[in-house]
């Protein structure tokens, strides 16, 4: 790519950015959200086109008009955002468009098992039959990277597929991507998560700002990747100050519902971070969910400043003061083809509303308030939210809960999938929070997250808390010790008596007999494992 420039309604995208791939290697494409890395990929797939500048493939210049003249020049693209038809199988989602046929019908026996053949390399157990909408997040993710292996692709580009894996799984991605390169296949990869970029690249590109800044070896250091992105040094990864806690906002007892979690019992005081640790599959997501009313539970009960709330009951939830961050925030947390303005009056919108009329001047106040607070890097309260960067779209997310004075904010995955410099933002946001005498609930799969952030850490394993960990207290090995020690013990559907929060990692527990498998819908429910400090998410 030479001198590509892209200019949307009040934004230049890109500025006559240099980009080159080599056959057999992995070159890193990295920035900061909004610095353009997406729209120079959507370039290469076909959905967007260059306004000056070129493309050339093999030293010809070639024009790229939509997905059928990226897939002719070998060019496959796992995109951030996953393109799969939720009604399909997962044969048919890896096929559409290119089914193998006999006798001109699809010759299903044959899709299925090539299906098979693909799942198998990418490492993923699941039936070529079974519908995508059943699958989780993970394996979502492992089915797009088999769709991509099928097209036979020499440009294989991949915009942060390891968002949403495991350690297991991100290491079994890799391996494949190693295979690739040895077979010649050029990698474009796309990360947030510097330590992977050492692990698996040979070469980086950074973009800032819609410009390439400079080109330097994976083997360039973090701290020095960082400043060139950002284009400032950052001192401290997880900047958490650690005010007084108050009395208790929100107090959890008894929480259970069958198959999924049993006997949860905590509390988050005002001014505190209460960390929610464990392996994937753990019952975290599902928690989060009952807490705030989405999601029904069998017993137990959920109090705001000690008041009971009824169950399943998001409105309850709201008038309460309890607000959601939702690990998915496309799917669960905005309305993508609505405005910034529109997205950030999703909570108070009944508020704002006289005589059954929105008060569009009050709503555009808020949101010019609070988008100023946050920093929302837009071209306006008008953009539509789906244009906005990752970084941008969760700080529209959490100013929607700030707008409604929310007492208790969980954030389920709030840096998911946003580059380190948002990451800062959004800690100094929890600060704030934190400060002015919220409470905050925060389950993440990022282990230095969890333990630079919190105040306490609860730790799930299979639908119970194993244990409870103080800021002092809680170290990697000490997190890990809970996370697996009840593995292969713990009983969600049976009775077993609730921890009370030891903070001995070492405590016994009982073993009552094997647990039912979790919800498979769940984002939170799929292979186990947890980001380390050796994997450590943006570290």
């Amino acid at each position: 790519m030479e001198g590509v420039r892209k200019v949307f309604p009040g934004v230049v995208a890109l500025d006559s950015v240099d980009f080159d791939l080599r056959s057999g290697e992995v070159h890193v494409l990295l920035g900061e959200n909004g610095a353009g890395k997406s729209t120079l990929i959507k370039m290469l797939s076909g959905a967007n086109r260059p306004d000056a500048g070129r493309i050339l493939v093999d030293g010809v210049e070639v024009r790229i008009h939509g997905a059928q003249d990226a897939e002719r020049l070998g060019i496959a693209t796992i995109h951030q955002e996953f393109n799969l038809v939720p009604d399909l199988t997962v044969a048919e989602n890896i096929f559409l468009g290119r089914q193998p046929r006999r006798f001109g019908l699809i010759d299903r026996k044959r899709m299925n098992a090539d299906a098979a053949g693909l799942l198998a390399r990418v490492g993923v157990r699941v039936s070529p039959q079974t519908l995508v909408r059943e699958l989780g997040i993970a394996r979502l993710q492992m089915v797009e990277i088999a769709k991509a292996l099928s097209l036979n692709a020499r440009v294989l580009i991949m915009d942060e597929p390891t968002a949403v894996l495991t350690s297991e799984e991100v290491d079994k991605l890799f391996g494949i991507a190693r295979r690739l390169r040895a077979d010649g296949v050029g990698i474009v990869f796309i990360t947030h998560h510097l330590e992977e970029i050492a692990a698996l690249g040979d070469r980086v590109t950074v973009l800032r700002d819609g410009r390439s800044v400079t080109q330097v070896p994976a083997t360039t250091g973090e701290d020095e990747l960082v400043r060139l992105m950002v284009g400032r040094s950052i001192e401290q990864q997880y900047p958490r100050e650690r005010p007084e806690a108050g009395a208790p906002l929100l107090k959890v007892e008894g929480l259970t519902r069958k198959g999924h979690f049993a006997d949860i019992g905590f509390e988050v005081r005002a001014g505190e971070v209460v960390g929610l640790a464990g392996l994937v599959g753990a019952g975290r997501t599902e928690v989060a969910r009952a807490v705030f009313g989405a999601d029904p539970y069998d017993s137990g009960s959920v109090e705001v400043l000690g008041a009971r709330l009824p169950r399943h009951d998001v409105s309850a939830a709201l008038r309460a003061g309890i607000g959601l961050v939702p690990e998915d925030r496309k799917g669960q947390g905005l309305l993508l083809d609505a405005t910034v303005q529109e997205n950030l009056g999703l909570v108070t919108l009944r508020r704002a509303t006289r005589a059954g009329l929105v008060d569009l001047a009050g709503q555009r106040r808020d949101a010019v308030r609070i988008s100023e607070r946050l920093g929302v890097r837009m071209a306006g309260l008008g953009q539509h939210v789906r244009t906005l960067s990752g970084g941008n779209q969760q700080k529209v997310v959490i100013g929607k809960w700030l707008l409604a004075e929310t007492k208790v904010l969980i954030l389920d995955e709030p840096t998911r999938g946003i580059d380190v410099g948002a990451k800062v933002e959004i800690y100094q946001l929890v600060n704030a929070l934190t400060a002015s005498g919220h409470a905050v609930l925060m389950i993440s799969s990022d282990l230095p997250e969890v333990l630079g952030m919190s105040d306490r850490v609860l730790v799930m394993a299979q639908g119970r808390i194993a244990g409870e960990l103080s800021a002092e207290r809680a170290t990697q090995d000490a997190v890990m010790a809970l996370a697996v020690k009840t593995t292969d013990t713990a009983d969600p559907v049976g009775s077993g008596s609730r921890s009370t929060g030891p903070e001995n990692p070492e405590s016994e527990n009982p073993e009552p007999e094997k647990p039912k498998s979790p919800n498979p819908k769940s984002p939170d429910a799929d292979t186990p494992g947890m980001k380390s400090v050796e994997g450590s998410r943006g570290h």
